[in-house]
């Protein structure tokens, strides 16, 4: 019930409204994303890669309902791209098709999506395309295959779902383009027709998958916070004689930073995928949807840190009840 209750208000433009300006609310979500400028999120990235840790920035928003929104998106990746170039980070980028006009026009999201190729095939650089609910994702395979990596196969990849039923069949086709994937769960709320209502069977699909993309598939990403999973990828490497080099590790910004270090000090390649801008509140939401213990954990850091901060009696602004 409470996660079908964050997923509710993830959807909930008013709640946001009210809330950004709420330093709780954004103390809680500086946890999981990095700030609402370009700038803040390619500082986040350059503290990552001084830690041997590569990064994805994902600009927030999604949905976008005219061509103009589209357009000023689609010129906010390309400036995204220059950043991250000028700065030499180790760091890509990934896209949703919706905030780039997937839902206005096909043509309209296939242009968009085409600059922000071209800027990163000017830069040797790379371009996730996000999946989002299950609604979009053959529309988001079919733009995919059909007018994006066609043109530019080592410049664009894709996410699948574990969630989904039709999963191990996308990542089957996958590994015959010999295109690359992110392999995660999935975080959207799913009806029982489309996807796998029980945790264990999400959990043996994502299994069954990482194992066929680690053995033929191109560079996948395993995007997990899953140790028994993690545990069994390392330990399938090495079964296999699959080298560090073939694949990576893929974790969320403020998610298990000991566990991200540990990877990266056992010799495994471990990227970090960043959010950041204005947008933060559906994000902030799914991800709590997504683990709720989540909510203890953060209120709990942010909690000590206010208590750490505040006055204490014998400061000059308590004796002279300033507040």
């Amino acid at each position: 019930m409470l996660r079908n209750s964050l997923l509710y208000l993830s959807r909930q433009q008013r709640i946001f409204d009210f809330i950004r300006g709420n330093g709780f609310a954004r103390r809680m979500a500086s946890r999981f994303v990095a700030g609402e400028t370009i700038q803040s999120a390619c500082d986040a990235a350059a503290e990552l890669n001084s830690h041997g840790i590569s990064a994805t920035l994902d600009l927030l928003g999604e949905s976008v309902t005219n061509e103009a929104e589209a357009r000023e998106t689609g010129r906010q990746y390309l400036e995204l791209l220059d950043a991250i170039h000028a700065r030499g980070l180790d760091c890509n980028v990934s896209v949703k098709l919706t905030a780039l006009g997937q839902d206005i026009r096909d043509d309209l999201c296939v242009e968009v999506v085409s600059a922000i190729l071209q800027r990163a095939e000017q830069y040797d650089s790379f371009v996730r395309l996000d999946m989002e609910s299950s609604e979009y994702t053959q529309r988001t395979i079919d733009t995919f295959e059909r007018d994006l990596y066609s043109r530019y196969p080592k410049r664009v990849g894709i996410v699948l779902q574990s969630a989904l039923r039709r999963t191990l069949d996308d990542v089957e086709r996958a590994i015959g383009l010999g295109a690359r994937v992110r392999l995660c769960k999935g975080a959207y709320k799913e009806p029982d027709a489309v996807a796998f209502p029980d945790k264990s069977d999400v959990d043996a699909t994502y299994v069954q998958a990482m194992q066929r993309l680690m053995t033929r598939g191109h560079y996948p990403g395993l995007a997990t916070h899953d140790e028994a999973i993690i545990d069994q990828a390392k330990r399938f490497a090495r079964e296999q004689g699959i080298t560090p080099d073939r694949f990576e590790f893929q974790m969320l910004y403020g998610v298990r930073r000991d566990l991200q270090e540990a990877l990266v000090q056992d010799g495994w390649r471990v990227r970090v995928y960043i959010p950041f801008g204005t947008q933060w509140y559906p994000y902030l939401m799914r991800r709590l949807a997504e683990r709720p213990a989540n909510i203890a954990f953060m209120t709990g850091s942010i909690v000590r840190e206010a208590m750490h901060r505040a006055p204490r009696p014998s400061d000059p602004a308590r004796r002279n009840g300033a507040h």
